[in-house]
């Protein structure tokens, strides 16, 4: 049996259903999709570029709050409510994502509290 661990940090924004924000698992970390609210204030910021700046420094604050770090994520799932908005949040995803972790991006109808993107993370410890 695997030995899990629960990940939470007040530096992301808390789950807002039955899940929780990252389990440790076999030395590898499994973080839920974060979208760009901004946990200071519970606020969404406007446009791509600053949603996506937001969902990554939540990945990121979950990474550190477990011990890992951008340089040590295997792969990562992006979800996209406009493929438009491929190039722009492709710019900002590539300042955090440096190591080039493999990746799915993927156009969807719609995301909780009608965000433009998601981030879902697996990293190493």
């Amino acid at each position: 049996m695997a030995n899990m661990e629960l990940v939470n940090t007040e530096k992301a924004p808390g789950a807002i259903g039955p899940y929780s924000q990252a389990f440790k698992s076999n030395n590898m970390l499994f973080i839920s999709g974060q979208i760009p609210v901004n946990p200071e204030n519970g606020e969404v910021p406007e446009g791509i570029a600053a949603q996506a700046e937001q969902s990554c420094k939540n990945a990121g604050a979950i990474l550190g709050a477990a011990g890992s770090s951008f340089a040590k994520v295997v792969k990562t799932t992006c979800f996209l409510t406009d493929m438009g908005d491929f190039a722009a949040f492709n710019e900002v995803y590539a300042k955090y994502f440096t190591s080039k972790p493999a990746r799915s991006c993927v156009a969807v109808k719609e995301l909780p509290k009608k965000v433009l993107c998601e981030i879902e993370t697996i990293a190493e410890l």
